[in-house]
């Protein structure tokens, strides 16, 4: 079962950021293409695609739709086949690095030296710990054969 390809508007040629989405979209399916992946997945995909094909709204509303869509395979390939894209853990856990660790930890070096200015020194040093941590994991994924070789724009 092939995968449903996205279906081409006058209006991504207008508009940069429609365009960028639609490219985003179109290359994630192409390398979704290039892996071996169930037939039940796949049909869960082209509904997706599919009611992005049909969406009728205008650009705004479409664009949102787009990234919906992207995001909604991301997360199919990622709960279904443990598959992930390039970098995709590394962005996830940037972000809770920063809100796990580096709040915490600001907080601590806040009331550590008497003054709260220095929360802020905790987020540079959650990002790191969210980055070692999110790129130990993208490795892992990558030598298991399980990383999808696609990098959103």
């Amino acid at each position: 079962m092939p995968l449903s390809l996205l279906t081409p508007r006058p209006s991504f040629e207008e508009n940069p950021k429609l365009a960028k989405a639609a490219h985003n979209l179109s290359t994630l399916i192409s390398a979704i293409e290039q892996m071996s992946i169930p037939a039940i997945q796949k049909q869960k995909i082209n509904e997706i695609v599919t009611g992005v094909n049909n969406f009728p709204g205008p650009d705004p509303e479409l664009l949102k739709q787009l990234k919906s869509a992207q995001k909604g395979v991301i997360t199919l390939l990622e709960n279904d086949l443990k598959i992930a894209p390039k970098n995709h853990y590394q962005l996830q856990w940037l972000v809770l690095g920063m809100a796990a660790f580096g709040i915490p930890l600001g907080v601590v070096f806040g009331f550590a030296l008497g003054n709260l200015a220095f929360m802020g020194i905790g987020l540079p040093i959650g990002m790191g710990v969210g980055i070692a941590v999110g790129s130990a994991k993208d490795k892992k994924v990558m030598e298991e054969g399980r990383q999808l070789d696609w990098l959103a724009k």
